[in-house]
């Protein structure tokens, strides 16, 4: 191997070692976080071709393909003439950190803001109940309000989510802060 190969290979793992480091924020496993970092310098890729190239095995291998699926940061490729499925990581960061963030905000604002309304209506029945004690109504109260105030953080991270997806995040945040 050549000096300058050499230097291209330390060079591409330093990035594939990083990357993989930093996918647990993604609540990826070392397997897959490793198998994105890999695909990342690859147009695309077919199963065998990914367990050659890290070792691992044929379950482990789909299970890390379907899990960095499910979060959009692998899409499944057509190659004409090919019966092999094939695969390609997502190199545009923004798009698989809005992809990501997004669909986790949404699902923690939704079950957040269904389980605030279910527990609001069981306050207000104990509000309600004849049977409850000034000091209970008064917990009631105090635990309802608190509960309405935080919606407004739920209902900013919808925002948010809406701004990342419709783009309009980008005319306050752009990009590339140079242009």
């Amino acid at each position: 191997m050549s000096e300058s190969t050499e230097r291209l290979e330390e060079a591409k793992d330093k990035v594939i070692g990083t990357i993989a480091e930093t996918m647990d924020l993604y609540g990826v496993t070392p397997a897959a976080a490793n198998l994105y970092a890999t695909m990342y310098f690859k147009d695309q890729m077919t199963l065998d071709e990914m367990r050659t190239e890290l070792g691992m095995s044929k379950p482990s291998m789909s299970t890390s393909v379907r899990r960095l699926q499910e979060i959009k940061m692998v899409k499944k490729t057509f190659t004409r003439g090919s019966r092999k499925h094939t695969y390609a990581a997502e190199k545009n960061f923004f798009r698989s950190f809005m992809a990501f963030y997004c669909q986790m905000w949404e699902r923690e604002a939704k079950m957040n803001m269904e389980a605030i309304e279910e527990a609001q209506e069981d306050f207000i029945e104990v509000i309600k109940d004849s049977k409850s004690t000034p000091e209970i109504v008064a917990e009631a109260k105090t635990y309802y309000d608190q509960l309405e105030e935080s919606k407004t953080y739920y209902r900013w991270l919808e925002d948010l989510v809406e701004s990342i997806r419709s783009g309009k995040i980008f005319e306050f945040l752009p990009k590339d802060p140079k242009n």
